[in-house]
């Protein structure tokens, strides 16, 4: 046997004993076996370098280093979901399901929320090829090199064609504990908790480190795949199949109360677990249900996560903060005497607003309980009167902005107190803050620093402003030298090429996010279009609701808007949409029209089908009723079909639909 069939024979071995070890807990041979093994290996690998591959078992021991990690777009949307703290949100959730598909029952599978930081996978032809971050659901790190020292991921599996699994990267408790050990030795500062020290381990830029952190990670979910199946359940039982580590202590519930029973019994069985949990995920099993359900802007309607109480501790409120935001409203924040909690210390909390200080009686010098879980911002949950002292006084929200002095309103419906002033600083220097942000022109090198310095500098008052600066202006700012005066000019510069959608987004308009702005640039394809509109006509765009309508007809309504839009155009910033739409998009077939697919599709995946339809123009639904439009038929169509043919609907077979998309 060769030197290559000598290194191929070593690969299988060790891909085996990983498996068995770090998947199957079910170790076929010593350790010291394995790392004889393995050192075979490395020595061969070093003297043939010519023959060492991606996908070796010695990636495990990492040792790439990156200069920075590069932006990897989700082909699909990696959301987070809706939260549940009770068991009435789970019985809410479950009736809306329950109303939604118009049946009785629902099958759920339920599994541990891992706390640790979710990724994504993909690979090509059996090869694991990209691991990225969620990021910010669009756009991620691409992480690859630190996700192959996990050694119970597959770096090569049994399988073709392309396919992405997505999971939750964590830090077991007994790496945790070993790594604050070795940090504590070296006078390094402990990681607070175990997610912390997954994040902090993934982003490494040496894959070395990362390799010496002992990280493992559950896959619970495909985003895409060569094979289709009929249930959630089913996808978690096929990607285990190809040996992806997944949760054993999933289980699929057929009611609520189900549901509520499995979150009970892990709410207390938990610390046992070698790994930390902070809640359950509850989804609906039924692909098709799925389908039908959907998602809101920010997550998916047959999801929810089930958030264990929040770990809540005591301390001193010092005094009372007011900031005004973006939008002009006014938000306490209460100073605290710093106290640690769920794994971080808090010096700081909300107070919402007015009428919840006067809810709860929060005064100065109050003992007060603070509660904080995962990544939400802690907030003042109760005051302990018991221990209120005789001297405690109430304090009461300001009648004029602590920014611009302006007079604060509260709007009809609204409990928020809102400073009113166009020019108000606090608003200004906010606003441009979210106009140059990731998800909205994405200038890199302007955070928030540097922004209040050009607005204090009297260099920028508006968006506008930012595409007129020159590179003497930039000089004059404190720590700004000339190659970053160079780098953030020609950041600006590129963002000028963004797509419509992100400078909408930009731009604040209330009630409109980054997916609604999408929306409207994709419909309207230019801001001359987009502001000719009226309410009606933007209305009429699925996913734009009233309020949405209102805001955007108001603020181009407004006459510094017309000013503002005529600069950025002089400037030379991109008002057209520029993203993912084919010539087809026009075609009178598709557009404003609604789809159903149903059966079995021999040329294409439901997924992918969706995308090109909607691409056209047209809305694909899950379920027929007198607004659908056209069903797309499979083989083996069911009861859609007979549906459709009741009610007179338009039907394609594939060919009809091929002849159509071509």
């Amino acid at each position: 046997m060769g030197v290559r069939e000598d290194i191929q024979a070593l690969r299988e071995k060790l891909g085996q004993y990983n498996h068995e070890y770090y998947v199957l807990d079910q170790p076929s041979v010593p350790d010291s076996e394995y790392d004889r093994l393995m050192q075979q290996l490395i020595d061969l690998e070093d003297k043939y370098p010519e023959l060492k591959t991606a996908d070796s078992p010695t990636v495990r021991v990492g040792g790439t280093v990156r200069e920075v990690f590069e932006k990897v777009e989700h082909k699909r949307p990696m959301l987070s979901l809706g939260n549940a703290f009770n068991e009435t949100d789970l019985r809410a959730f479950d009736e809306r399901v329950k109303g939604a598909l118009g049946k009785e029952a629902i099958d759920y599978v339920c599994e541990l929320k891992i706390d640790g930081l979710a990724v994504s996978l993909t690979y090509e032809e059996g090869r694991f090829t990209i691991g990225a971050t969620r990021g910010d659901g669009q756009t991620g790190e691409d992480i690859t090199e630190n996700l192959k020292t996990i050694r119970s991921l597959p770096l090569s599996i049994q399988t073709s064609g392309s396919l992405e699994v997505r999971g939750e990267a964590f830090m077991p408790k007994a790496s945790f504990l070993k790594l604050n050990e070795a940090r504590i030795a070296l006078f390094d500062e402990p990681f607070a908790n175990p997610r912390n020290a997954a994040a902090g381990s993934l982003r490494q830029l040496d894959s070395k480190i990362a390799a010496k952190r002992h990280l493992d990670i559950f896959l619970y979910a495909v985003g895409e795949a060569p094979e289709q199946k009929q249930s959630h359940s089913e996808y978690l039982a096929y990607i285990e199949s190809l040996g992806f580590k997944t949760n054993k202590e999933r289980h699929v519930c057929s009611s609520i109360e189900e549901v509520i029973d499995y979150v009970a019994r892990w709410s207390t069985k938990r610390i046992d677990l070698p790994y930390d949990i902070d809640g359950i995920v509850i989804k609906v099993d039924s692909i098709n249900d799925q389908d039908q359900l959907g998602f809101t802007a920010k997550s998916p309607r047959w999801a929810i996560a089930y958030k264990f109480p929040a770990e809540e501790v005591v301390t001193t409120l010092e005094d009372v903060d007011f900031s005004v935001g973006r939008t002009g409203v006014v938000t306490p924040t209460a100073i605290l005497i710093p106290v640690k909690v769920a794994g971080t210390t808090v010096s700081r909390a909300s107070l919402h607003n007015g009428d919840y200080i006067k809810e709860k009686d929060i005064r100065l010098k109050d003992r007060v309980i603070i509660k904080k879980a995962g990544d939400i911002i802690p907030e003042v949950v109760r005051v302990i009167k018991e221990e209120r002292s005789k001297d405690s006084r109430p304090f009461y929200m300001p009648t004029h902005c602590p920014s611009c002095d302006s007079d604060l309103t509260q709007l009809e419906g609204e409990v928020a107190l809102r400073c009113l002033n166009p020019q108000c600083p606090a608003q200004l220097t906010e606003g441009l803050a979210h106009f140059v942000s990731r998800l909205a022109m994405n200038i890199d090198g302007l955070g928030e620093k540097v922004v209040e310095q050009l607005y204090q500098a009297d260099l920028v008052k508006d968006v506008s402003d930012l595409y007129y600066l020159k590179r003497e202006d930039l000089l004059t700012l404190d720590r700004m030298g000339e190659k970053s005066a160079d780098n953030l000019l020609r950041a600006i510069e590129a963002s000028k090429n963004n797509s419509l959608e992100r400078l909408l987004f930009g731009l604040g308009i209330r009630f409109i996010g980054s997916k609604a702005a999408k929306t409207l640039a994709y419909r309207f394809e230019t801001m001359t279009c987009l502001r000719e509109q009226d309410k009606a006509s933007l209305m009429a765009v699925d996913e734009i609701g009233d309020k949405m309508a209102d805001a955007v007809s108001q603020y181009f309504n407004e006459p510094h808007v017309e000013t503002l839009l005529a600069r950025l155009h002089a400037a030379g910033v991109n008002m057209t949409y520029t993203g993912p739409k084919t010539s087809a998009a026009v075609d009178e077939s598709f557009t404003n029209k609604t789809f159903v697919i149903t059966g079995t599709l021999e040329h294409y995946k439901r997924q992918e089908l969706k995308t090109l339809i909607e691409a056209r123009g047209a809305k694909v639904t899950g379920s027929v009723s007198k607004k659908t439009d056209v069903l797309i038929a499979g083989e083996q169509a069911g009861s859609k079909l007979e549906k459709a043919e009741q009610l007179g609907i338009t039907i394609w077979n594939e060919a009809m639909l091929k002849e159509k998309l071509t």
